[in-house]
């Protein structure tokens, strides 16, 4: 039976040290770090997550805003709100909620964020210091998934590791970590996308497998390499009428075809999603000590 790698506990080990780092900056400092999203319309994932980043700041001593704009808003008026928070200094991390409307410029709206508040990683200054290997921030799914790694004491170092998906928010940061001369990375990556040929073989060559494409259960036994690790990130919602919802949520993986099969996986729900808020209190906080000089 494969070991769980699950990131609620990484999740409270992280939360309960920046509790620890906020509490003694008070007491010297006097401030504590501030973070504050933009969210624009309604959507109700997007309301869902912003709420939980809200509790996981009050949870840990933060300052926190939430700034909720219609759907019908200009890309002028979020700018000016982007704008107005670069120069707050009781700010010190900015993150707007994505996905946006289609009548607002997505890439205008992160390159407006000043980098040193650009907590979610996505500005292309901090992509270029990733890419570069001098990381300041990470973007938030990607560095959970280092972290669950480094939790779990999974060696990484020389290992082939294969991720499925090339998005800007896992697998093209992710990448980038692991082929780093570093701790926990020194790996070698190859990234498959929907053009890769023969992605199976690819799939069984990987001492670490990374699913991140969004489609439900697509990885399955046949896929894996034995004793292989396994991070799921996907989160797919599938038709259950034996639910009290009516449905239930899956992975990119299937997990009842490879549990038994490999050394470790990734539980959909409980595994890689409870990361991504740690991971953006992490970045808020390295946010604040580069802005206050806090050593």
């Amino acid at each position: 039976m494969a070991e769980l790698l699950k990131g609620k506990e990484v999740r409270e080990k992280i939360l309960a040290q920046v509790e620890k780092d906020v509490q003694r900056a008070k007491k010297t400092q006097g401030v504590v770090p501030g973070l504050k999203v933009l969210l624009v319309g309604d959507d109700p994932a997007s309301e869902v997550y912003v709420r939980n980043k809200a509790r996981a700041c009050e949870r840990i001593g933060f300052h926190s805003e939430i700034e909720h704009l219609p759907s019908s808003v200009s890309q002028e008026k979020v700018l000016q709100q982007i704008d107005d928070c670069n120069q707050d200094d009781s700010i010190h991390g900015l993150l707007v909620q994505l996905p946006l409307p289609d009548h607002i410029n997505e890439d205008r709206i992160i390159q407006s964020i000043h980098p040193l508040k650009d907590v979610d990683g996505f500005h292309p200054e901090n992509v270029g210091r990733l890419c570069i290997g001098t990381p300041r921030f990470v973007p938030c799914t990607a560095l959970g998934i280092i972290e669950i790694l480094k939790y779990h004491d999974i060696e990484i170092e020389g290992k082939d590791v294969v991720i499925l998906g090339r998005s800007n928010l896992v697998g093209k940061p992710l990448l980038n970590l692991l082929i780093q001369k570093r701790p926990y990375a020194n790996a070698t990556v190859t990234l498959c996308h929907s053009r890769t040929r023969n992605l199976a073989e690819k799939c069984r060559q990987a001492d670490i497998l990374v699913a991140a494409i969004g489609k439900p259960e697509f990885v399955d036994g046949s896929m894996v390499k034995e004793d292989s690790v396994i991070i799921d990130v996907g989160i797919n919602r599938v038709e259950d009428s034996s639910r009290e919802k009516g449905y239930r949520l899956v992975g990119d993986v299937k997990f009842a075809d490879i549990e038994e099969k490999v050394q470790a996986i990734t539980p959909v729900p409980g595994g890689v999603g409870p990361m991504t808020i740690a991971s953006l209190m992490m970045n808020t906080w390295q946010a604040f000590k580069l802005q206050t000089g806090l050593e």
